[in-house]
């Protein structure tokens, strides 16, 4: 019998990547926060963090490629030391039309980093933060206690900085992931129930929200395994197999790179350690050239992607 997995498998022979236009770079597996449905497991107790070196390598090949989008996540990457200056000097390539900093928020309003709203604004980066509900209990039960309050004020800061505002270009994207084992509603409906919330209860604002699917990875898969849901919510992911969102998936136009300087096809398959079949997988040695051939790297845990109204980290897909 010709399973799901079947299907992706032999879709993934045809799938090549289109021109790369983004580059995902994950400057460190420290965090402030040890949120459970995180993948890389992230929290305070992890060292990685990239260096000033794979920093410099990382730019140019940006350089040389003529990179557009930069997305920049973590960890918390406001930890890194170097987040600054690595900032600015990606403010100098001219190819790079777009900045995207990925940020849990609550880092925010701590007084090493909370200059960092600021230099933000002032180097017009856009934010994707974090707030998997638009109720305190939802988020403070997935993320830890207090984190939905100080998302909150973090967010209106960012409002008066200029953030989400209509009159602005400085955009602010919230970001939705279940609490448990099923697949995200539909994506603008949600974002116009969480508009509609938060300015009523908050008065504050965005411009995006991205509804993500959880994979059955990280601690997720762990939470998975403790209540005994693992194989029924792959099953779900399976039988919500839509073979439309392949062609828009975010690892034929993007590459990931882990704080070491590694690339994988996407920041998943990053925290599971397949990386990019690749003689060069360093970012410094490596050549788009090289990577225009090879297949994207597919495993179970890419169901989660193709599943229902697809998921990436700019949200679904269709």
């Amino acid at each position: 019998m010709t399973t799901c997995f079947d299907k992706t498998k032999n879709f993934n022979k045809n799938l090549k990547r289109k021109s790369i236009n983004t580059l995902q770079i994950n400057v460190g597996y420290k965090c402030n926060l040890n949120c459970e449905h995180c993948h890389f497991q992230s929290g305070p107790n992890r060292t990685e963090q990239m260096s000033w070196t794979v920093m410099q390598d990382i730019l140019q090949f940006t350089q040389e490629n003529n990179i557009s989008i930069i997305d920049i996540t973590g960890g918390a990457p406001e930890i890194n030391p170097f987040i600054k200056d690595f900032i600015k000097e990606l403010k100098l390539i001219n190819s790079v039309r777009n900045i995207n900093l990925r940020t849990n928020l609550v880092i925010l309003n701590l007084p090493e980093y909370s200059h960092l709203s600021e230099f933000f604004a002032e180097n017009n980066i856009e934010l994707t933060a974090s707030l998997p509900c638009y109720l305190e209990e939802n988020v403070d039960k997935q993320r830890g206690n207090k984190v939905f309050k100080s998302s909150i004020e973090s967010i209106k800061k960012l409002n008066l900085l200029g953030y989400g505002q209509e009159n602005t270009n400085l955009k602010l994207n919230l970001v939705y992931n279940p609490g448990g084992a099923k697949l995200p509603p539909e994506q603008q409906e949600l974002k116009k129930a969480y508009k509609q919330y938060l300015k009523s209860e908050y008065d504050i604002v965005f411009n995006n929200l991205y509804t993500i699917t959880n994979l059955p990875i990280g601690r997720f898969k762990d939470d998975l395994i403790k209540n005994d849901n693992i194989d029924d919510y792959k099953a779900l992911l399976k039988s919500k197999f839509n073979p439309s969102n392949l062609k828009n998936l975010m690892c034929l136009s993007q590459l990931s790179v882990d704080w070491q300087g590694k690339i994988y096809d996407c920041d998943f398959n990053q925290a599971l350690g397949l990386r990019i079949p690749t003689d060069s997988p360093y970012i410094g040695k490596v050549k788009l050239s090289d990577l225009q051939d090879l297949p994207v790297v597919f495993h179970e845990h890419c169901y989660a992607c193709c599943a229902g109204s697809g998921s990436s980290c700019t949200g679904s897909l269709t």
